[in-house]
């Protein structure tokens, strides 16, 4: 270990001896030194590179960041689209697994597996009541490709366990998770991140969509953190014009580098709403601040996250990686949305909070924009923001009347996500046979009465008093939320966005706008034909 604590800082030494304060650099050897031969306890090496790695990047900003090699292998398996296992989704219900969908063409489907099924041992380890985490149940049933897991499956109807013999593959993730026509001509697409796979999802979606004669879509864009910038371009490249500046970044040299639609016009009739959230970043802050930019769509909801750095990664020799920020970049009009982060990780960390104390999750007029960050869009002339992520041309206010103590701490204890769990669980045959298909079930469906009554038995189970009169005033939300929850365990993710439709303000806005001329009147277009 000595070896290669010295090793390590031979090398670093020869590196750091070309720098301009050569004093300091040396220094930093000195000490590392001192640490790793003279302290009175062996400290490894690993750990003390480690630890000055991540201390020195704190003093850099909150997004150049560390990653282990466990971390490195999470966020390429994210990214990538893809990862190694069996391809089920699945959720822990009362201390039992249970299987949510096996994936399509996943080797779960190929073996068998089915929706419903209770894995209660993985490879001869009982997991069913073991009070094991889902991460922990996950890294057990994953593993390299072409290697064989032994699952013992309970299923209704079969008296004795199934064994089943799976031989993990790869599986698809997909970043696009729902892709449904929500009113006649107005498609809906969910994005959830910018990964390699991205763009192709998309467009898949758009085909999709097209031939059931959109001629409106809503892009969802709240939660996505971001991703790979090359997939935003792509994306963003089907709304625009071939050439059109969709973004340039700036680093350290000063040097302007232009990022240009690649291949546009292909949706060049399509009209576009973009819905974001204070969660919406990065590359999706990109996408959406591009469209605005060029008077080319309206984004509709709340102030987005601000996130303007542009990250570089660096591959360490131990399969960790450096994510260094290299530049920061810059939307078609002029501005940079990178958010203030002079205060430090911590308050950079807590802004959302601040934004809630505020005011400004209520209130458009609560956010005062200096004139210094004030830009023109391209076409229009409209006034748009910098300095702290993408303002919305429509702003739809957190509404937190419609939920109350109880409602928050009944979600908080995950007692409406098992009671949905707990529903579906029970009447899986039954509503499959009774509802052709997720839209039959919005429509029809009215057991609130059985929804509330696997509620409460929830709630009782984890030893929550339940207020009658809350109850009464939260139950049609929490009727909505748990119907949507069964849909999307019977169906799909997208059975959820079809049934919860109605309760989704900035959705709700989005289609009004769409309707009713706004969306003309705001991009100073002629009036849509009915």
């Amino acid at each position: 270990m000595r070896h290669l604590a010295t090793a390590i800082l031979a090398t670093l030494a020869t590196l750091l001896l070309h720098a301009q304060d050569d004093v300091q650099m040396r220094k930093l050897q000195m000490a590392a030194y001192a640490m790793t031969n003279l302290y009175v306890d062996h400290v490894p090496a690993d750990s003390l590179v480690e630890a000055a790695v991540k201390a020195m990047l704190a003093e850099l900003d909150p997004h150049s960041t560390y990653m282990d090699a466990e971390e490195v292998k999470q966020f390429n398996e994210r990214m990538s689209g893809n990862f190694c296992g069996i391809g089920i989704t699945f959720n822990i219900l009362r201390d039992t697994l249970v299987v949510i969908q096996a994936l399509p063409d996943s080797p779960a489907e190929r073996a068998g597996m089915m929706a419903g099924d209770r894995v209660v041992a993985v490879d001869s380890t009982a997991i069913a009541g073991s009070k094991l985490s889902n991460d922990a149940i996950t890294s057990m049933i994953r593993g390299e490709a072409g290697t064989t897991v032994r699952l013992k499956v309970m299923r209704h109807g079969e008296n004795e366990p199934l064994n089943m013999d799976v031989t993990r593959g790869k599986v698809d993730v997909k970043s696009v998770d729902a892709a449904v026509m929500l009113r006649p001509g107005v498609g809906y697409i969910r994005v959830l991140n910018f990964g390699a796979t991205t763009a192709d999802e998309f467009d898949k979606a758009l085909s999709t969509l097209n031939r059931r004669k959109m001629h409106s879509l809503v892009v969802d864009l709240r939660g996505n953190g971001g991703g790979y910038l090359g997939s935003a371009v792509d994306m963003v490249s089907r709304f625009l014009g071939k050439g059109d500046m969709v973004v340039y970044t700036i680093g350290r040299d000063g040097k302007r580098r232009d990022i240009k639609a690649r291949a546009g016009n292909k949706m060049q009739g399509l009209r576009l709403v973009m819905l974001v959230d204070d969660y919406t970043a990065s590359a999706a802050e990109i996408f959406s601040g591009a469209v605005q930019d060029h008077d080319r769509g309206i984004v509709v909801g709340r102030r987005t996250f601000g996130k303007g750095l542009v990250q570089n990664v660096l591959d360490l020799p131990d399969g960790s990686m450096l994510r260094l920020t290299t530049s920061r970049y810059y939307l078609p009009s002029g501005r940079m949305i990178q958010k203030p982060y002079a205060g430090g990780v911590e308050a950079y960390a807590h802004e959302i909070d601040d934004r809630y104390r505020h005011g400004e999750m209520f209130s458009a007029d609560s956010i005062d924009f200096p004139d210094s960050l004030r830009y023109k869009t391209l076409r229009l002339g409209r006034t748009v923001y910098g300095g702290g992520g993408v303002m919305p041309d429509i702003f739809v206010p957190l509404d937190t009347t419609r939920t109350n103590t109880l409602h928050r701490a009944l979600l908080t204890k995950g007692c409406v996500a098992r009671a949905a769990l707990s529903y579906a669980d029970s009447h899986r045959d039954g509503l499959a046979k009774e509802y052709r298909d997720a839209e039959d079930f919005a429509v029809r469906f009215d057991d609130s009465d059985g929804l509330m009554q696997s509620l409460l038995q929830e709630a009782q189970a984890s030893d929550m008093t339940v207020d009658s009169l809350q109850l009464a005033a939260a139950r049609p939300r929490l009727t909505m939320q748990l119907k949507g929850l069964v849909a999307r365990d019977i169906w799909t993710v997208e059975a959820y966005v079809i049934v919860t439709a109605t309760m989704d303000d900035t959705l709700q806005r989005s289609l009004a706008l769409l309707e009713d001329g706004t969306y003309e009147r705001i991009l100073a277009l002629p009036p849509r034909r009915k």
